[in-house]
């Protein structure tokens, strides 16, 4: 027999880790080859020159450079027109 009463359960207490998304090298600084500049989910931000595209939308320095930034208008399949975020490597 147990000397002290067993405590209640909870069905609480459950959770899953932090993701680490966003923006990992801003405009103007060094990125090296196969460093990390963005992560994401989905594609918010589109991979442009000298940048490649894991599959998990990850995006990459394909070449040593500086970061970049720009905007770009996209016709979507409905003939709306979105803004995207364009990142590249110079």
């Amino acid at each position: 027999m147990a000397t002290k009463k067993s405590a209640g359960t909870t069905k609480n207490g459950r959770d899953s880790g932090p993701r680490y998304l966003g923006i990992k090298l801003y405009a103007g600084e060094k990125a090296k080859v196969g460093s990390i500049i963005v992560r994401q989910e989905g594609l918010n931000t589109i991979a442009g020159k000298n940048t490649g595209l894991g599959k998990d939308y990850t995006i990459y320095s394909l070449k040593e450079g500086i970061v970049e930034f720009s905007k770009k208008r996209k016709v979507g399949f409905n003939n709306k027109t979105k803004v995207k975020n364009i990142v590249h490597v110079k």
